[in-house]
């Protein structure tokens, strides 16, 4: 008796292609928290400045008053530098890859590209930050860790109402999220309703006043991140020329050149401003 069973046509059946995925990227977060220009072209630096501090004194009755400096000195500058990513393409690849639009994702994944690597450059600053370092590498994060970096870089702000943004691992928020929540072993019984909403979201916007951020840049090689609580003005991204995809035909090729390029320039602005916090941020177990 004959069968006719799959695996006879298996070797000349078609296949089912299904669309192909993007590479996970680091979503940009650090852009929308720092100081931007965006009203020069060209690689020129730009150039920071700084006064000098005034020192009231006490006088007598009839002193006469002596002038003192009062001139600025450079400070911190921003470099610009290009950046590029080219796809060629063929004719051939470009009709012939279903149900794929290769033209489209290899432009989504040129400006995808050029983003991950203005968020990676950013996020590496946060360890240059000069106005002081809350905590230890190696070490798992805690509460107090950032309430004392928030302090500190209000001190360092000399105020209160400065807006202020705390940027962390993702890794290092679990601890956090598992220490204030009933994950941990105790609950924040102090507060209950903090520890309910993170029970229930994982997630508080606000500590201290404070928005909180979690970033997934990857730690460092000893699993630390570098992570910190600053104001606006201490780091600043200078854009020369945006994220650009231009589309440019090679017929001697039989395809296309999609290309990317843009000019900018990050870097510390005021550094003295913003706090590194510092902790351990492997990735969890438990």
């Amino acid at each position: 008796m004959g069968y006719n069973v799959w695996s006879d046509v298996s070797g000349i059946a078609n296949k089912i292609q299904e669309d192909a995925y993007f590479v996970m990227r680091e979503v940009s977060t650090m852009q929308g928290l720092i100081k931007t220009f965006n009203d020069a072209q060209g690689m020129n630096p730009r150039i920071g400045y700084e006064y000098n501090q005034g020192t009231a004194q006490e006088v007598s009755d009839a002193d006469d008053l002596t002038s003192s400096s009062f001139t600025p000195s450079a400070g911190q500058t921003l470099t610009p530098k290009e950046i590029g990513l080219q796809f060629f393409v063929s004719d051939a690849r470009a009709r012939s890859e279903l149900p794929e639009n290769i033209m489209t994702d290899a432009s989504r994944e040129l400006g995808l590209a050029a983003a991950d690597k203005v968020e990676s450059d950013l996020i590496g600053l946060l360890n240059d930050l000069t106005g002081g370092t809350v905590g230890t590498a190696g070490t798992a994060i805690v509460w107090g860790h950032v309430s004392a970096a928030i302090a500190r870089a209000r001190s360092a702000n000399k105020s209160n109402a400065v807006p202020l943004a705390c940027v962390i691992h993702g890794y290092q928020w679990q601890v956090l999220a598992k220490a204030a929540s009933v994950a941990g072993s105790s609950s924040v019984a102090q507060a209950a309703g903090f520890t309910e909403e993170m029970t229930r979201r994982g997630f508080v916007s606000n500590f201290m006043g404070v928005p909180m951020y979690q970033v997934y840049a990857a730690a460092d090689t000893d699993g630390d991140f570098y992570g910190g609580v600053f104001p606006r003005d201490a780091i600043a991204i200078d854009w020369r020329k945006p994220i650009t995809i231009e589309i440019e035909r090679d017929a001697s090729r039989r395809g296309y050149e999609i290309n990317m390029s843009a000019i900018y320039a990050v870097g510390l602005w005021r550094p003295a401003l913003g706090i590194t916090l510092v902790a351990d941020a492997t990735a969890p177990t438990v």
